[in-house]
């Protein structure tokens, strides 16, 4: 569902992707960097905010277009909610954009309010809700469209462990309940189950991809952490270290 080949993108004399090449199916997939790995622009350069530079891209098995663009759902590091705005008004605003009138976009969203418990919330403006519920809004708005699709750039930023948990579990249980394909960037290696399909992103090359718990034997470390640490430690800070 989302194919990369060779990717490379530079911010001037910068390399924040370099050679990138992935390929992810059905399923949850965690895109696991630190900060300034290439995460954030790689997600730039998948929902055409940022042209793309060398490489090439596809989505759905297709180049991005306004068709292929419809089957995507994104949610940003930084919230794009109107605070202002109650969660009806908003979901209502974001339907509009597909075409959606007011009814239809409250029937969309309706059984998504029921699965992130926001059924009750749905007439409280957003700035009165909480972290967790906000983002749990973000998720309600960029599945209503039903995405093939779903991007989400470190979505529990700034959620205390019990409000990243209940996210996780309600993502994870969405996803095996819908055919959709679902990138989750993170720096945060306690979202990690060890079942999860791993990408391991560091200077804008992908170090490894591979299931958590084979990436743990393939490495031999007891830990996804040690193995983490392992890959995006650079060499100059090895030799310093030693």
């Amino acid at each position: 569902m989302i194919d990369v080949s060779e990717l490379t993108y530079r911010y001037g004399a910068r390399l924040a992707l370099d050679d990138l090449t992935l390929s992810l199916g059905q399923g949850l997939h965690m895109l696991l960097g630190p900060n300034g790995a290439g995460k954030s622009t790689l997600f730039s350069l998948l929902t055409q905010l940022a042209p793309c530079q060398h490489g090439e891209i596809k989505l759905l098995n297709e180049t991005p277009s306004r068709r292929t663009m419809a089957k995507l759902g994104v949610v940003f590091q930084q919230s794009t909610l109107d605070m202002d705005l109650t969660v009806a008004q908003n979901l209502s605003y974001y339907g509009a954009l597909h075409g959606f009138s007011q009814s239809q976009s409250m029937n969309k969203a309706a059984p998504l309010l029921a699965h992130f418990s926001l059924t009750d919330r749905l007439h409280d403006k957003v700035r009165a809700l909480n972290g967790g519920h906000r983002r749990r809004t973000e998720l309600v708005r960029a599945l209503m469209h039903s995405p093939s699709v779903l991007l989400l750039d470190e979505p529990t930023s700034g959620l205390d462990p019990k409000a990243r948990r209940s996210l996780s579990d309600a993502v994870r249980a969405l996803c095996e309940q819908q055919p959709l394909c679902v990138l989750w960037a993170t720096h945060l290696i306690e979202e990690v189950d060890d079942d999860d399909d791993v990408l391991i992103l560091h200077r804008g090359k992908l170090q490894a991809h591979n299931k958590a718990s084979t990436l743990r034997s393939l490495h031999q470390h007891p830990t996804l952490a040690k193995v983490f640490a392992a890959l995006t430690t650079d060499d100059e800070n090895t030799e310093a270290a030693r």
